[in-house]
């Protein structure tokens, strides 16, 4: 089918009430698009499946381009600020399971701005590339209402400037977007991950 459509991002708004999570039907609905143009990348921004790694691996073998999973926030701050299902190491475990398990590039996000300080984030960041995470987005915290946890820091353009060389230079990762509107499906990060991932591939079939 010609949609006009390079990149596709997948999600779901919160835990599925299935038994597997709802990997299955994210596994499915991946191979339903490539069938139709197996051209198209394909992003799977996922639940954390609580904990099932058999969830993680169905999907990551999918076929799917992309698997993302946010780590929201620093180890400290994890109970505060996410659901009380979700916790650092299992998220952790779902990013290292779904980069050993297949093929696929790995994504995931960290919020700023709700008390973290600078070694917790270069923590959570060499946490997630030792899992093999590929991929990181860093942005703004805001608060959507009044009943949310308060914004602890408004974190300056030039500090996310600093954390994107950070991530990419030190660290390591192999892009950082990084800013204060930067959200985890962030257009412009797309984009690049696109262009990255095809230019990988083309050079790759010419070896």
């Amino acid at each position: 089918a010609d949609w006009g459509v390079g990149y596709v991002v997948l999600t779901s708004v919160d835990r599925d009430d299935l038994e597997d999570g709802g990997a299955g039907h994210f596994a499915e609905t991946v191979r339903g698009l490539k069938a139709r143009n197996a051209d198209i990348l394909v992003e799977c921004l996922t639940p954390d499946f609580r904990g099932d790694l058999g969830a993680v691996r169905l999907l990551a073998s999918s076929g799917l381009d992309v698997f993302a999973h946010n780590i929201e926030t620093v180890e400290r701050l994890q109970r505060r600020v996410r659901d009380p299902r979700a916790n650092y190491v299992q998220s952790m475990e779902v990013l290292r399971t779904a980069r050993s398990a297949a093929n696929v590039y790995t994504k995931s996000s960290i919020m700023l701005g709700l008390g973290e300080t600078d070694d917790e984030i270069i923590d959570t960041m060499l946490d997630l590339k030792d899992c093999g995470v590929d991929i990181l987005t860093l942005g703004q915290y805001l608060q959507p209402t009044t009943r949310h946890l308060p914004i602890v820091e408004y974190v300056t353009p030039e500090k996310f400037e600093y954390w994107r060389r950070y991530g990419e230079e030190e660290i390591g990762f192999r892009y950082v977007a990084s800013g204060p509107l930067v959200r985890s499906s962030y257009r412009a990060g797309e984009f690049f991950v696109d262009a990255m991932i095809r230019g990988e591939r083309a050079r790759t079939q010419l070896v």
